[in-house]
């Protein structure tokens, strides 16, 4: 090949060649401000499912290595996803209960991130709301979403943070209820 040509070649497959002027600049997509969901059907019936979010042993179900809930309105929700940390020190993640209604839905916010969270002011303003149905035959769908998403750029990492750990979490539980 001429090397001539070589950086002319170069230059065009960058789109910097001629009529790069006329092209349209790139989309630049919305902030996604609605709720962010995810959801699964479990083998599981709901009351077991409920344990998952009202008990200690059954919050483990969700992955974390320590929980202990206090199960009441204000109640808080303590985590630790290390199993050598101590339910309380910087590593844990505490949220508080807001609201619940037995067997169908509760909804809680977290109150303190673990130290080194990397969202240090979007955490403020969302919350999640879990909420169940009884598909019959000892199986449960469970929706978890998050609200309260705002347009800048540290909430919507925060959301894509949270989408892609929701969806793992689910997904860890419905292994763990599904039938051999």
């Amino acid at each position: 090949m001429n090397r001539a040509v070589l950086p002319l070649l170069l230059w065009a497959a960058l789109g910097c060649g001629l009529g790069a002027q006329d092209r349209p600049a790139p989309a630049i997509a919305a902030p996604d401000l609605g709720p962010a969901v995810c959801e699964a059907d479990l083998d599981a019936p709901v009351a077991k499912v409920w344990a998952v979010f009202t008990t200690d042993e059954g919050f483990k179900r969700l992955g974390v290595a320590k929980a202990r809930i206090e199960f009441r309105v204000g109640g808080k929700m303590l985590s630790h996803y290390d199993p050598a940390g101590v339910l309380g020190d910087d590593g844990t993640i505490e949220n508080t209960i807001m609201a619940y209604e037995p067997q169908r839905m509760v909804a809680f916010r977290v109150s303190r991130p673990p130290k080194g969270f990397p969202f240090p002011n979007a955490w403020q303003e969302v919350w999640s709301v879990v909420t169940l149905t009884d598909l019959g035959g000892g199986r449960c769908h469970l929706r978890l979403a998050q609200m309260g998403y705002t347009a800048g750029e540290e909430s919507q990492r925060m959301r894509g943070f949270f989408m892609k750990g929701n969806a793992w979490v689910l997904e860890h539980l419905r292994k763990g209820f599904a039938q051999p």
